[in-house]
């Protein structure tokens, strides 16, 4: 496929690229001249959406793009929904029965309600109105009804077909516009629906808020109720087990427990110190020694252990008044008594004046003193201790208590002041009108430019491109070949020539190839004919015997196999045609020769036949569908063709197609060359396939095609 056999189709079909246009313009020009102008009318919404000067205080964080183009796809889509346009088409056909002058022409269905049937339509329209409901379709009454709304094209799905609603770029605002062949009638559609929008938007988002604000009341109410009843019941258990602070109680119990502690791990550091230097001492004396200084001083060692053990006394007193400064006083004299005592001892000369250890005698007895009272300080505190520990352990089960009591009270606050925020908010945004508002209502326009001319010149050009396109699928889908080029590409076999296709079914050969008579078309297929002729001779050589054959049956092989003959005999050959086609004779039908390969065959060859002056000569056949070797055998077929080549210069034999199988295959054995007729604009199918390389199998007899009947606009590729 070329782009130049397109545009031989185009200028083949010119007159239809033409008048199919010419047609189409003529036809929309009278559909389109009598329609009426059409009036465009618009408002606009600001629905608040990101515009910032309408945003409540609290409310100023930016939304999501996602979620803005959303919102204004739901309003859009609320704004185009079957209730707002119902709502238009009550009021549109509310105003024709009403009124002297209707928006638009009265239907028929309209004109044929009597006084009775309007005033019963106008009063269902007005009551459906008012409840904002759509017609049921079920009900015979409203069914009728929704017919005369369709019948002046005031339902909601004419209405759509005109109505344009968008949201202008990225802007908060939305454009409601509608066509219509009224100006009134344009600019009454959108400003009613845009009302009708505001109205059941603002009626909708007030009934919403109101619901969210009961909502909100009823759950504070329970969440304040929950919140005294837990910060009760914590009252009520303090005030039963007696809890004024527990935690202030709590720091005051550990602090004493630390300071015994304290106290204790001193007291109990000195008894270890103390006991250590006495058994030191104890190492340093002789037992003599150490039993004559203890019975020296006895006596004065029991007034000693009687002072310690009222020291002892006043320890347990001050240690358990909590350190109480009167008792330390106490204390201190003690030990004064005690001090004056042990000098009374050391005072004493008892020991034995040989003695060296006097000074660590008396050491001695101050550390037992000082063990002893230890010993006796870290029983006193280890009781307290435990009467503290015994008070703080008593504190832990109402710390829990109070702990949990105090953690519900403050889960309860926490719910309360978030649905109290909530709870403001909504009564805040409730008492704010809403943000969606028209801010610019619609106006009765000016008609808008006609497209008349323009719908007239798209429908000439879309059906000139349509024609084409049409053309064009035809080529590009078309598989037939047209000409000697294409054949000879598609099979890679050598195309002789052509003939070309004539206008005039009926010729005279006799005229063809009369010199004084051939002209035009006539003349051009002599002149082809003659430079196949010169193709094929170049082609045999000195072969003679020519087998004109073709695929499929009507190709053309008798006419081919006719105007060969009158070719090599313009030329002063003798030519011998047979119609070697038993299923189809046609050369012997055209030509009424009186000579038959039946008779011919098993016979003598006729004398008569051969002495004929005529330059032609033609054997025939008497068809019956026989094939040739059922006629005469192998054998006598070739002789007679031997015995035919010595008289003439050539022999042209016409066989049948190749699909009629053995009846053309057994012409093939007894020729010298094979010359195949393709008829143009066949298809090579898998069955040419088959025949094609059966002919290139012949070893060397098929030498090419002769395509027939090429049209005139292929000839060029030939």
């Amino acid at each position: 496929m070329e782009f130049g056999n397109f545009l031989r189709i185009l200028k083949k079909h010119r007159f239809t690229l033409i008048l199919v246009p010419i047609f189409a313009v003529i036809i929309t020009y009278f559909l389109v001249h009598n329609q009426p102008d059409v009036y465009s009318s618009q408002a606009k919404l600001a629905t608040g959406i990101v515009d910032q000067t309408q945003q409540i205080l609290g409310n100023e964080s930016d939304p999501q793009e996602s979620k803005v183009n959303q919102q204004f796809s739901n309003l859009i889509e609320i704004l185009k929904s079957k209730r707002m346009l119902d709502q238009v088409s009550y009021k549109l056909i509310i105003h024709d029965l009403s009124s002297d002058k209707p928006y638009r022409k009265p239907s028929a269905l309209l004109n044929q309600l009597n006084a009775s049937a309007r005033q019963h339509a106008l009063d269902t329209y007005t009551s459906l109105y008012k409840k904002r409901q759509a017609l049921s379709l079920f009900n015979a009454d409203q069914n009728g009804l929704h017919k005369l709304l369709a019948s002046m094209k005031y339902d909601d799905q004419s209405l759509l077909k005109t109505l344009l609603v968008y949201r202008v770029q990225t802007s908060d605002y939305i454009n409601v516009q509608f066509d219509s062949e009224g100006a009134e009638l344009s600019a009454m559609v959108v400003n009613t629906l845009c009302a009708e929008f505001v109205n059941y938007y603002t009626l909708l988002v007030k009934e919403n808020q109101r619901k969210a604000v009961d909502f909100l009341s009823r759950l504070l109410k329970a969440k304040e109720d929950t919140l005294n009843a837990k910060m009760l019941a914590l009252k009520q258990y303090k005030v039963k087990n007696h809890v004024l602070n527990l935690n202030e109680k709590a720091k005051s119990l550990y602090g004493q427990m630390a300071d015994f502690e304290t106290r204790r791990e001193e007291v109990e550091r000195n008894t270890h110190a103390t006991q250590s230097a006495i058994n030191d001492i104890d190492k340093k004396f002789d037992p003599t020694d150490r039993q004559y200084a203890e019975g020296s001083r006895i006596a004065d060692a029991q007034k000693v252990l009687s002072t310690r053990t009222q020291l002892q006394a006043a320890t347990d007193a001050y240690v358990q008044s909590n350190f109480d400064p009167r008792y330390k006083h106490r204390m201190d004299s003690l030990n004064g008594v005690i001090s004056a005592q042990l000098g009374n001892l050391s005072d004493r000369y008892i020991l034995n004046p040989l003695s060296t250890k006097k000074d660590l005698v008396d050491e001695k007895l101050t550390l037992q003193v000082q063990n002893e009272l230890a010993k006796n300080s870290t029983g006193a505190i280890n009781k307290e201790l435990n009467r503290l520990n015994t008070k703080f352990d008593a504190l832990v089960p109402h710390e829990a208590a109070t702990q949990a009591l105090e953690s519900a009270i403050t889960i309860a606050s926490q719910e309360y002041l978030e649905i109290l925020q909530k709870y403001n908010q909504a009564s805040m945004v409730s008492n704010f009108s809403t943000q969606l508002r028209i801010i610019e209502t619609a106006e009765p326009g000016t008609a808008q430019p006609s497209k008349k001319m323009l719908l007239v010149i798209i429908s000439g050009a879309v059906s000139f491109v349509f024609c084409i396109a049409v053309l064009f699928i035809l080529f590009f889908f078309d598989n037939s070949i047209k000409n000697a080029h294409e054949l000879a590409n598609r099979t890679k076999v050598p195309v002789l020539g052509y003939i070309n296709q004539l206008k005039n079914k009926k010729i005279d050969l006799g005229a063809i190839w009369s010199n004084n008579k051939a002209n035009g078309e006539t003349r051009y297929l002599r002149d082809l004919i003659q430079s196949l002729r010169y193709e094929i001779e170049t082609e045999m050589g000195e072969n003679q015997v020519l087998l004109v054959n073709s695929i499929e049956k009507e190709a053309g092989k008798s006419f081919v196999a006719i105007n060969l003959a009158y070719a090599y005999a313009s030329v002063n050959k003798k030519v011998l045609v047979i119609d070697g086609n038993f299923d189809d004779p046609g050369i012997t039908r055209f030509t009424q020769t009186s000579y038959y390969l039946e008779d011919l065959l098993p016979n003598v060859l006729d004398k008569s036949f051969v002495t004929i002056e005529n330059k032609i000569r033609v054997i025939g056949n008497k068809g019956g569908g026989y094939s040739l070797l059922e006629i005469g055998g192998e054998q006598i077929v070739t002789d007679k063709i031997a015995a035919l080549k010595t008289m003439f210069d050539v022999i042209i034999i016409e066989a049948s197609a190749l699909n009629t199988l053995n009846r053309s295959k057994e012409w093939v054995q007894f020729s010298d060359n094979i010359l195949t007729v393709f008829e143009a604009g066949n298809n090579i199918n898998e069955e040419y396939k088959t025949h094609i390389q059966y002919l290139k199998q012949q070893q060397g007899k098929f030498i090419g095609w002769v395509i027939n009947l090429v049209r005139p606009e292929n000839e060029e590729k030939s």
